[in-house]
C-alpha cells in the first residue's frame, strides 16, 4: 500500500536580494536569445543562516519563443561565519504588462560538511521579483 500526499509543506529558508550587472546578450542564437546576467553582490538572511552573495555568480537565461525566460543560475553564497554555499537554479521568468516579472525556481544548495549541510537535502522553490538593481527571492523547501 502507497502512503500519498495531498501537499507539500513548504518552510521558509533564507530571502535573498542579489545585485546585478548589465546584462550580455546573443541575438538569433539556434534555441532562442541567450543572455548572460553577472550576479555582483547581494544579501541574504532566513532562520538558519545569512550573509552575501559574492562574484562569481549569474544567469544563462535563453528567451524563448515566446517572450518568457529560461533561468539558469549559479550564485555563491558566504554566511556571516564565513562558509561558501553553492546556490544553483532553474526557473521561468514571465514579462508582466505592467512592466515586471514573474519568477519562479526551484534551488538546490551544495554546502560543506557541517552546520549548513543541512541544506544538502533540501528541494526549494521560491518566488522573486525584480527590485532596483537586482532582484529578489523568497525560497522555502518542500517537505
Amino acid at each position: 500500500m502507497s502512503s500519498q500526499r495531498s501537499h507539500a509543506d513548504l518552510e521558509h529558508v533564507v530571502t535573498f536580494t542579489a545585485h546585478t550587472g548589465k546584462a550580455m546578450t546573443i541575438p538569433g542564437a539556434p534555441q532562442g536569445t541567450r543572455g548572460i546576467i553577472p550576479v555582483t553582490g547581494g544579501t541574504f538572511e532566513g532562520p538558519r543562516l545569512s550573509g552575501t552573495l559574492v562574484p562569481p555568480g549569474g544567469d544563462w537565461f535563453t528567451v524563448r519563443a515566446n517572450g518568457t525566460l529560461k533561468l539558469d543560475v549559479r550564485a555563491l553564497l558566504v554566511t556571516d561565519d564565513g562558509v561558501n554555499i553553492l546556490i544553483c537554479y532553474s526557473g521561468v521568468a514571465v514579462p508582466q504588462e505592467t512592466g515586471g516579472m514573474q519568477i519562479r525556481i526551484a534551488p538546490l544548495f551544495e554546502a560543506p560538511e557541517g552546520p549548513y549541510s543541512w541544506l544538502n537535502d533540501i528541494q526549494c522553490v521560491g518566488y522573486g521579483d525584480l527590485v532596483d538593481g537586482g532582484v529578489r527571492y523568497e525560497v522555502f523547501s518542500l517537505s
